[in-house]
């Protein structure tokens, strides 16, 4: 009892902390049609590995949240490069009102180049405004003891002018109750942080 105590309330404390963290709000969001589709696109953190996939991705927990249709699109160890080349036939096939962009992890943990990183992310987000859809970037950590998240994100969200919630994922993965492994969180760690997209795509007006 005082252990499920205990982390109810480090989930009130995380929550707290991003509610009032640097999440990027200035940029507003047009509101979604009640049968509208939401891609949500990166790598394994939005696949849900270390947990259920089909029940437990951030992904399918938004979708029970918002009542809207969001579809995994999360492939475990691609990087922004597979990621950008991968993007174009997706967006044609389901044709989303909102892309949720988590991308960049698995560059980060390979040190690739990162301007280059930086490019593949704006050409998905060009690439996503072209098919008519809004966008939503989330930031992914550097590695390192202290996880906090990659300067990289914030760049990109400021030049591109995109939503970007930049602090949930770095305090999951700080929090080892809230993790699988070294990298990926748990079930617990994913519905927070489909909380927090929840709540963020609340503040700014698209739900």
């Amino acid at each position: 009892m005082i252990a499920k105590l205990n982390t109810w309330l480090l989930l009130w404390l995380l929550t707290l902390l991003t509610a009032c963290g640097s999440g990027q709000y200035d940029e507003q969001l047009n509101a979604l049609s009640h049968d509208a589709v939401i891609l949500a696109f990166g790598d394994s953190l939005t696949y849900g590995t270390g947990a259920n996939h089909q029940t437990e991705s951030y992904p399918a927990v938004l979708a029970e949240l918002s009542g809207q249709t969001v579809i995994n699109a999360g492939v475990p160890g691609e990087i922004s490069q597979q990621g950008l080349v991968r993007i174009e036939q997706l967006l044609a096939e389901h044709q989303p009102q909102l892309v949720l962009l988590c991308h960049g992890g698995n560059d980060l943990i390979r040190k690739l180049d990162t301007d280059k990183i930086k490019q593949n992310l704006s050409q998905m987000i060009a690439q996503i405004r072209a098919q008519g859809a809004q966008v939503v970037m989330l930031s992914v950590p550097r590695p390192g003891v202290f996880l906090k998240a990659a300067p990289l994100y914030r760049e990109v969200a400021e030049s591109e002018q995109v939503l970007l919630e930049n602090d949930i994922i770095a305090d999951i993965e700080s929090e080892v109750s809230l993790k699988s492994d070294a990298i990926h969180p748990n079930a617990e760690g994913y519905r927070l942080l489909a909380e927090r997209v929840y709540q963020l795509l609340t503040t700014a007006g698209a739900l």
